[in-house]
This record gives structure tokens, sequence and C-alpha cells, in this order.
């Protein structure tokens, strides 16, 4: 009897994977719904502190749109559903 070999499986530097991308849920600035309500808003559905809410709605604020949330896509769905019940304008697409 002859012992068995050991073979290593082979892999080229040529293979590369892809991972799918996180998405992110993306809350536009609109002129109806005041800063206030928008902190709330972040504070009461994601479970921000205070000042992490804050900060988000001011990039809303100042820069027309701020990022608030990753996950899946499912995720992002459910969280875009869950800003337009509150009233916000939100989106979602896939992390840069």
């Amino acid at each position: 009897m002859t012992a068995p070999v050991e073979v290593e499986p082979t892999t080229t530097t040529d293979e590369t994977v892809q991972t799918a991308k996180p998405w992110v849920t993306i809350v536009w600035n609109d002129p109806v719904n005041l800063m206030s309500y928008v902190t709330f808003v972040f504070q009461k559905y994601f479970g921000y502190p205070k000042s992490k809410a804050e900060k988000l709605m001011m990039e809303v604020h100042e820069d027309g749109k701020s990022v608030v949330s990753h996950g899946t896509r499912e995720e992002m769905e459910r969280d875009v559903q869950a800003m337009h019940e509150y009233g916000l304008w939100a989106t979602m697409d896939k992390q840069d």
C-alpha cells in the first residue's frame, strides 16, 4: 500500500472574486420638513444619538443629501420605505 498523496489546490492570481457591494439609504433635502423633525426621525428610527442625528441632518441641509444607513438591499428597501412613511425624501443606491 502506498500513502495518499496530498495535492495542493491550484489557484491563479488572475482570479478575482467580486463581492456584492453594500447598499445605502440616502435622505435628500426638501423644502417641507423642519431640521428638528429630521433629527427626530433619525433618532427614533435608526436609534442614533442626538449628535449623530444632528450631523446627518446638517449634511442633508447643507449638502442636499446624506447617507444615513448601510446594509443589504432588503434592509435599505425597508429603511427607504420607513423614511417615506415619516415624510422624508429617500432613495437607495449601491455604495461607491
